[in-house]
């Protein structure tokens, strides 16, 4: 499936800096917790569970992943990659004791770097931001592995509205989102997303806390 200028642009768009500077409280201190029923600790246990001395995060945000996590090094190997040059920018201040790596990537299509490869990559909301049914914007999930040494883990959540619980609100805010082109998840479901793991990797985990999945399979 191919993918407009527009589809790609409208789920990364949002992330203004105004909007990045209250990320932090009002997606990842209120909306997790109180909408999507995920708070944003069990995210972090998440990460902390995958995430290596060699890492490439993805879908930055505020960068607070990789800011907040433990790392099992003091001087780990981190690399940022985005669309969006704020959140880039915003993420690398944020975490600039690591001197990370940055790069200016469309997920969507095929991804190089002159770099050595990862051992691990973290997607932490980054799915359903990308436009497309599940098994379309898994292709990203391809271009991904081809920046992962053999053996490394991909690692992360999404936001899934089919096999999943929905409260009212849920519901109510994915479809705002995806009216507005924020979310594209209205076809995202949880037999999906294990399918696009189950076809790509191997030791495939998927752990649903309330409307979103927590994903992990190695290369």
């Amino acid at each position: 499936m191919s993918f407009t200028a527009d589809q790609i642009h409208a789920g990364q768009a949002v992330y203004t800096r105004p909007i990045l500077r209250i990320y932090d409280f009002a997606v990842l201190g209120l909306s997790n917790r109180l909408i999507w029923k995920c708070p944003t600790g069990r995210l972090l246990e998440h990460y902390d569970k995958h995430v290596t001395a060699n890492h490439l995060d993805v879908g930055v945000g505020t960068g607070y992943f990789p800011d907040k996590c433990r790392f099992p090094v003091q001087a780990p190997r981190v690399a940022l990659m985005d669309l969006n040059e704020t959140s880039l920018d915003f993420a690398s201040r944020r975490i600039a004791r690591y001197q990370p790596e940055i790069y200016v990537r469309n997920v969507l299509a095929p991804l190089s770097i002159d770099a050595p490869k990862f051992d691990s990559v973290g997607i932490n909301y980054l799915l359903h931001c990308l436009p497309g049914s599940i098994e379309s914007k898994a292709v990203a999930l391809d271009h991904l592995k081809a920046l992962m040494n053999p053996g490394a883990v991909l690692f992360g959540s999404t936001l899934l509205q089919g096999g999943v619980p929905r409260g009212r609100f849920a519901k109510r805010l994915m479809g705002i989102y995806n009216k507005k082109g924020i979310m594209s998840n209205e076809h995202d479901s949880l037999e999906g997303l294990k399918t696009a793991l189950d076809q790509r990797f191997c030791e495939v985990s998927v752990e649903v806390v309330g409307c979103a999945a927590l994903f992990s399979g190695r290369a």
